[in-house]
């Protein structure tokens, strides 16, 4: 996996591949979501989107990512063995980011960024989070590396679909030479090819044995006689060649020619079957009608009779709709005055009012004494004034008659 670079990396900030950190990783988180089976168990039991190589680093659709993000590091959250209940699109999302940064807390994963990193659902931050989620997750399931190991090659067994019209060049070959390879010390395999050039690379000049075909010249010419009548070959015409498609649209043309004149008689027969049951019909028809129209002028009378009907019970019934309302609104009145009625008796033959003038007659006299007591305390209260202030004009007459004579 590619673990490692994003470390060196990140050690030489003045690498020039720093910009592409957040890639990488992500990348990497990809494959790990394939080892915990995301396509099974995230994308098809939750309905989710499939995403990209480089979804959580390309800022596309904010609320879109952002979902799924949270719902990813939920989803990863389970994985590891922990509760977590798969949030909603309505959810706060900072009450949604506080609950997986507390899950990376009890993890012991650091967390060296604002939380408001993650609101947006894409960048450095997002991966951070999900590929820490993805390792503890792997942890939890015990997921081991094995070494590849490498299965020797087999022969595949490939359907063959012969045609008794028609037989494959190949196949034919195949089953002549399999009928005169009966001695396999003159068959050369591969194995023989690469022991040959082995020996050859040491006197490439020198040459032992020529390889010669032991085979008869007549029997292979007698051979070939007796299957050159089951040789077809089928060569596959040109889909741009026009003189093919002028050709296949003769023969078309053609086939619908010789075809037209059948099919024309029958077309030529069906109409005129077709026209009888239509006279047929239409006779029927003009017959039922005759038949039928002493009823059928009944029936419009009777239906002009029932307008009328329904037309006077209309009237009617709005005459009475108009009564009904008069009654209502009589009866409302009757019982307003039922009521009044009901209120005056009650109050004529109740000593309540008598009682609550007595009171406020006797509260009337404690007022009015309070009252006399208040205007004596405040006729006390003036004529002290008045003497105080005669006394002190008699004092200031005489202050001044002494300050004359002097």
């Amino acid at each position: 996996m590619f673990r490692d670079l994003p470390k060196l990396v990140i050690e030489d900030p003045s690498a020039p591949s720093i910009a592409f950190v957040a890639n990488i990783r992500m990348e990497d988180l990809y494959e790990k979501l394939k080892l915990l089976n995301y396509d099974a168990e995230f994308i098809q039991e939750l309905k989710m989107k499939h995403i990209n190589r480089h979804y959580f680093v390309v800022p596309t659709n904010p609320g879109e990512q952002f979902y799924m993000f949270t719902s990813l590091a939920a989803w990863l959250i389970r994985k590891a063995g922990k509760k977590f209940d798969p949030p909603q699109e309505s959810d706060d999302p900072n009450s949604t980011i506080s609950d997986i940064l507390e899950v990376l807390k009890e993890i012991d994963v650091p967390v060296e960024f604002p939380p408001n990193k993650l609101k947006q659902g894409v960048g450095e931050q997002a991966v951070y989070v999900l590929d820490n989620l993805a390792d503890y997750a792997m942890k939890f399931l015990k997921f081991k590396w094995e070494k590849p190991k490498i299965l020797p090659d087999e022969s595949i067994a490939e359907a063959e679909v012969e045609d008794d019209a028609e037989i494959i060049l190949e196949k034919v070959e195949e089953e002549i030479t399999a009928e005169y390879d009966e001695d396999d010390e003159d068959i050369v395999h591969v194995d023989d090819i690469t022991k040959l050039y082995k020996e050859s690379s040491a006197n490439t000049q020198k040459r032992e044995k020529i390889l010669e075909s032991t085979m008869d010249a007549e029997e292979w010419k007698l051979e070939l006689e007796r299957v050159l009548p089951q040789l077809k070959l089928s060569i596959d015409a040109d889909t741009r060649d026009w003189k093919a498609h002028l050709e296949q649209m003769k023969a078309l043309h053609a086939g619908m020619g010789q075809n037209l004149s059948g099919t024309k008689g029958q077309l030529e027969k069906l109409h005129a079957d077709i026209g009888r049951a239509l006279d047929k019909i239409n006779s029927r028809e003009t017959e039922l009608n005759r038949q039928l129209e002493p009823q059928l002028q009944e029936l419009r009378i009777l239906q002009e009779e029932l307008s009328k009907v329904k037309e006077q019970y209309r009237d009617v019934s709005g005459g009475v709709t108009e009564r009904t309302r008069t009654l209502n609104k009589l009866t409302e009145e009757l019982e307003q005055v039922k009521k009044e009625m009901d209120e005056r008796g009650s109050s004529m033959t109740d000593g309540t009012p008598l009682i609550n003038i007595k009171k406020t007659i006797a509260n009337m006299k404690s007022e009015i004494s309070e009252m006399s007591i208040r205007i004596g305390v405040l006729e006390y209260s003036l004529m002290c004034s008045r003497v105080r202030d005669s006394a002190q004009l008699r004092e200031d007459m005489k202050s001044t008659n002494s300050t004359v004579s002097t």
